[in-house]
């Protein structure tokens, strides 16, 4: 198991770029295969889990099935919490590790339930409780994928290497898309839906491997040999930046809500709704993921350029004016219009999804970053991944239209543009890290007073 003891001497610029680049690939990686298991359960839950483990009504089915997996949503914040904790006390590979274990295992599981019509209540309980771990898992994964990756990264290059991690997202949506895609036919229900579940037990095998591999981050490293580790991270976190995990928090619900009834609650509305084909919209909805493999590492990089606000705030906009002519797309049900419309959703959702991880983190100092970052990433799935599909869905069945839907949409861009004017991320100059060269840098901002490594982070 590779260590940063015996680590090669990474003065040498040659090595240094081999070893940056195995940690981009163990966290793009490991981010892919989190998200393939997370976004396989959001596509069953679209699909399956309301006839197989809800003995209920059709509609009453699916607002039972997206509620489990609104509890997913609502255990990330946990996992952000635990693991955040030992990923800024021990480091981020190891967490990273667990969350993979965590996330692959329960995904596995599920594959494997028995449904309602043999076990009952039992069904239902047995796969809230999977969903809860799974939610734990990656509510951990995150802040460790991208900070592994940020923090091996140059600083004037923050948002490139943040973003391929975030790029796992549209690389797990399109290929858990793609399985089921694959399975999908008459025997889905009877048990081909199981098959994508179960077949998570190779991609973690694959995931253990590279990340098991992969050197600790330089800057938690540095921390480390410096004696300046935080004692207690989660503590410290909301005793000096309450007010920028809330923020990070809020800035999110732009990309999170609409990201979810782009991908989620559209199988729903284009199949009961639409009376469109289901392996039609799926195969839609891999197009459409598989363009953000390239748009999201592409904002990202324009963030380093333009900044991480102006690329941001672009998107934050486009989607709340989208909200309307989306939904105007998909009714037109001419495949054309619906894939276009499905497309510029997730154009729209990358722009602000490509920044959006160097934008939380530089929020916060090293010394607190993986707690920080992620706590306030996964509060967002709590108000705005999480509720939007079941949101989504009790709307339709209460008025058959998306008026409202729509003017859900617009509503969370507003919350996001008030969070996104109040925050004010350090620039990368004043940043706790050591540069790419090895020369240190200031430990905390005299202006901002953020919690680094410094004193604050010992006391």
């Amino acid at each position: 198991m590779a260590s940063n003891a015996d680590a090669p001497d990474l003065s040498d610029p040659a090595i240094r770029r081999r070893v940056k680049r195995r940690a981009v690939v163990a966290s793009t990686v490991g981010t892919t295969i989190e998200w393939y298991d997370f976004f396989l359960y959001n596509t069953a839950a679209a699909l399956v889990f309301g006839p197989l483990f809800f003995n209920n009504s059709e509609s009453g089915g699916v607002l039972l099935a997206f509620s489990t997996q609104f509890v997913g949503f609502a255990a990330r914040p946990i996992g952000a919490a635990i693991f955040g904790h030992y990923g800024d006390r021990i480091g981020r590979k190891y967490s990273l590790v667990v969350t993979l274990l965590l996330m692959g295992g329960a995904t596995v599981l599920i594959g494997c339930l028995p449904t309602y019509a043999t076990i009952g209540i039992w069904a239902p309980i047995l796969l809230t409780v999977l969903r809860v771990v799974q939610g734990i898992g990656v509510g951990g994964e995150w802040g460790g994928s991208v900070l592994m990756s940020m923090e091996w990264g140059h600083r004037r290059q923050r948002g490139l290497m943040a973003a391929w991690p975030q790029a796992g997202v549209p690389i797990g949506l399109a290929l858990g898309t793609a399985v089921v895609y694959f399975f999908s036919g008459p025997g889905f229900l009877a048990g081909g839906w199981r098959w994508p579940f179960i077949a998570s037990i190779v991609l973690i095998g694959i995931g253990l491997f590279v990340r098991l591999t992969v050197l600790e981050s330089p800057a938690f490293a540095a921390l480390r040999t410096r004696g300046a580790v935080a004692k207690l991270p989660l503590v410290d976190t909301f005793k000096y930046q309450w007010r920028d995990v809330l923020k990070a928090m809020f800035v999110r619900t732009a990309e999170q809500a609409p990201f979810y009834l782009f991908t989620s609650f559209v199988l729903v509305y284009g199949t009961k709704q639409l009376k469109l084909g289901q392996s039609q919209l799926l195969l839609y909805l891999i197009i459409a993921a598989l363009i953000g493999i390239v748009s999201v590492p592409f904002f990202g990089w324009l963030s380093d350029k333009l900044g991480r606000r102006v690329v941001y705030g672009a998107g934050v906009v486009l989607t709340g004016l989208y909200a309307f002519p989306y939904f105007l797309l998909l009714d037109t049900r001419v495949p054309g219009l619906v894939i276009l419309g499905m497309i510029l959703g997730l154009i729209f959702h990358d722009m602000m999804y490509g920044p959006q991880a160097a934008l939380i983190s530089e929020s916060f100092g090293t010394g607190v970053r993986y707690t920080g970052a992620g706590l306030g990433y996964q509060l967002a799935s709590v108000i705005a991944g999480g509720p939007a599909p079941l949101i989504a869905a009790a709307i339709l069945a209460a008025t058959g239209s998306f008026f409202w839907i729509a003017i859900y949409i617009i509503a969370c861009a507003v919350a996001s543009l008030i969070a996104l004017s109040l925050m004010h991320p350090r620039p990368p100059d004043e940043d706790d890290e050591h540069s790419e060269e090895g020369a240190p840098v200031p430990v905390m901002s005299g202006e901002t007073g953020r919690l680094g490594d410094g004193p604050v982070a010992q006391a």
